[in-house]
């Protein structure tokens, strides 16, 4: 395994710990984050704000930055993607129990990659695909109203089905708007509400989080929280946290797999996403092939990315504990950048995705470090 693989500390803040910490809080029982009580939560969670990003441009979310300490900053998952990392929020659960192991995941039995945002099918339901319980389903079962507060197209999706069970959705198609409706919830009586915040995830993709629309967007938001704090009701707790972070990854950064089709013979699949690559193998190479190909990837790409097999993986415990269900949602080669670069196949029929600037997934820590801000009745003293 290479020596430099960054395996976060067992016992180190987690994305995984903040909404069930949200939801003791409102029933009034202890949590590991040591919320004091409150009579209802907001959980925000920005896609794609990370810590750096937020720090970077500190002078444009002065609300934002000015409240977040070196001691408010967390972990997200491995792969430090929203499909793993919302559904990890969700549930708190590592990707190895909850099952949603990144963006592309291998589904073996039907001998294809799937995509773990929009790819739900008849052979993908939700409710099998991902079978435990939510933190909002421990909420209804405490007798705490949960509700989930999101964009309108994601309201009926398989995602929204396999992550937000057990919340009432409520849509908004602004971020004002999605700030007003838990305005109304908080109103109504005590609840855990959770607020989902794409724009700034969607921008970077398509602009780079350096952009001007970027800092336009992170300006809004700054000024939408700092006016929901300022209405909520007393007693009302407020968590600002992320999914992600983000690097941008220019043109000329761009890595192309199939340039070393000596490194694809015997890969059967190229699943992941361009910052977390994972190839799939055929089933019949046998154990010095599949050690052969890793060497390879490793000689090869090894001095700008972490190139691991998928035991390497388990063993190091990126995923969290693995559940053997989950064990082949893994890919059989895990190449993940830690230099600017982004890995691309252009054999794939659809080569949109390389016109993204804003990039995620692997284990760096512009990519896996965010923030966890503390306002209202958690503000720290």
């Amino acid at each position: 395994m290479p020596a430099m693989l960054p395996v976060p500390a067992d016992g180190a803040p987690r994305l995984t710990a903040v909404l069930g910490a949200a939801l003791a809080s409102v029933a009034g029982t202890r949590n590991v984050l040591d919320l004091p009580a409150a009579s209802s939560a907001v959980v925000v969670l920005v896609d794609g704000l990370g810590a750096a990003n937020l720090n970077a441009r500190a002078g444009h979310a002065r609300n934002l930055a000015g409240r977040m300490a070196k001691r408010d900053v967390i972990r997200t998952v491995f792969p430090s993607t929203t499909a793993a990392a919302i559904a990890s929020f969700a549930t708190g659960l590592m990707p190895g129990a909850h099952g949603l192991m990144g963006y592309r995941v291998p589904d073996r039995a039907n001998d294809r990659v799937v995509n773990q945002l929009s790819g739900w099918d008849d052979l993908m339901v939700p409710e099998t695909w991902q079978p435990h319980p939510t933190v909002f389903d421990q909420a209804v079962e405490r007798g705490v109203r949960a509700v989930a507060v999101g964009g309108t197209r994601y309201a009926t999706s398989g995602f929204t089905r396999a992550v937000l069970r057990g919340a009432e959705y409520r849509a908004g198609g602004t971020v004002a708007d999605r700030f007003a409706e838990a305005m109304r919830v908080v109103q109504e009586g005590p609840a855990l509400v959770y607020v989902y915040v794409s724009e700034l995830d969607q921008i970077a993709h398509a602009h780079g989080w350096e952009s001007d629309r970027w800092i336009t967007a992170l300006e809004s938001l700054d000024a939408e929280v700092a006016a929901f704090e300022r209405r909520m009701p007393r007693g009302t707790g407020l968590l600002v946290t992320a999914d992600h972070g983000m690097v941008d990854v220019p043109t000329h950064r761009h890595v192309f797999v199939d340039a070393r089709p000596e490194l694809l013979e015997g890969v059967r699949h190229v699943a992941g996403e361009p910052r977390c690559l994972g190839l799939v193998l055929e089933a019949e190479l046998d154990a010095a092939a599949r050690e052969a190909l890793v060497a390879g990837w490793r000689d090869a790409e090894g001095s700008r990315a972490w190139v691991v097999s998928a035991d390497e993986a388990v063993a190091a415990a990126l995923y969290g504990d693995v559940e053997p269900r989950n064990r082949d949602r893994i890919a059989d080669i895990l190449i993940a950048a830690r230099a600017g670069v982004a890995y691309y196949d252009r054999r794939d029929a659809d080569r949109r995705g390389e016109s993204m600037i804003g990039q995620h997934g692997s284990l760096t820590d512009e990519e896996t470090r965010i923030p966890l801000i503390r306002m209202g009745a958690y503000a720290r003293s």
